[in-house]
């Protein structure tokens, strides 16, 4: 049986569309992010990247990815991990400044979070960091903290911080670009993802009923990695109306660990680094040391761009 027999052209969306033999990169992607949406990598203009005064230099922007990191490092700061003391600078991803040639050179993959460490462990040249789960890990082995040193702590942290990694994208690249971001609504599409979303939040729910947190009795960087993702779609701060889309209010276990671990002082901190949007009084642009928190968010230093 053939493909147009089984799934006859007229029932596709557009009407009647049925896909090139040869996909052509000057299609039109649509939606939201549709300016800075190209099929190539690499450099498209030479910028280099301001370098602050501390060994930990962070380029980046409060979307969830992005605060996993922040909260990292604010979490080590608390912990009494001085040496954690970094910049973070500000990548307005949607003007594209992660396609500049700085940027790329620490991040081929042109995504924020990218981070520098002047200082490694081995002595040697500055070290570049991409991926937020690598940072995570990295950051955990530099400092030894927030990750469990035991062979089954670890793996478990692990076990989850993968989880992580390879569920989000279908929480955001799917079910919300194409619940809030796509130039049409497509049913289809939003019904397929909102599924694996609750079946993600399902997972999330019966785990964390018996585990206070995600590797158990301790928090750890698998819960850093998960909780901007999952907690803020919990707690209907996501893509406008899907937290109500979703029911999420029925995962009681995760509203328990979402609410846990917003109330503390550093993530408080940390989803405020690098943000753009919302109170003023929560937007810390660029963030150089523990007092810019008191004396450089938005509402303070006046400016609105």
């Amino acid at each position: 049986m053939s493909d147009e027999s089984k799934f006859p052209p007229e029932n596709n969306f557009p009407a009647g569309y049925v896909p090139p033999k040869v996909w052509s990169p000057d299609t039109p992607s649509g939606g939201a992010f549709a300016s800075i949406n190209k099929p190539t990598a690499g450099a498209q203009f030479d910028k280099e990247l301001p370098v602050g005064r501390h060994p930990l230099q962070l380029y980046s922007l409060a979307t969830p990815n992005g605060q996993k990191v922040t909260i990292m490092l604010e979490e080590l700061l608390a912990a009494g991990h001085a040496e954690a003391e970094y910049d973070a600078w500000l990548i307005r991803i949607n003007e594209g400044a992660q396609f500049g040639s700085g940027f790329v050179g620490v991040n081929p993959n042109s995504k924020i979070p990218a981070l520098m460490d002047h200082k490694p462990k081995d002595g040697g040249a500055p070290l570049r960091l991409f991926e937020s789960g690598s940072i995570l890990t990295y950051l955990a082995d530099k400092f030894g903290a927030f990750l469990p040193t035991d062979i089954r702590g670890r793996t478990e942290a692990m076990n989850w911080l993968f989880w992580q990694m390879g569920s989000a994208p279908f929480l955001g690249g799917g079910f919300g670009h194409f619940y809030a971001y796509a130039p049409m609504k497509i049913q289809y599409a939003i019904d397929r993802y909102a599924m694996e979303v609750k079946r993600q939040l399902d997972v999330l729910d019966r785990h964390l009923a018996d585990n206070e947190y995600l590797a158990g009795a301790d928090y750890s960087i698998a819960d850093m990695a998960t909780w901007p993702w999952y907690g803020r779609i919990a707690a209907k701060q996501a893509y406008n109306d899907a937290g109500d889309f979703l029911s999420v209010e029925g995962y009681e276990n995760v509203q328990r660990w979402r609410r846990q671990i917003g109330e503390r002082a550093a993530v408080k901190r940390g989803v405020m680094v690098n943000s753009v949007s919302g109170d003023p009084s929560t937007q810390l642009r660029e963030r150089h040391e523990a007092g810019d928190f008191e004396t450089k968010t938005q509402d303070k230093i006046g400016d609105a761009g």
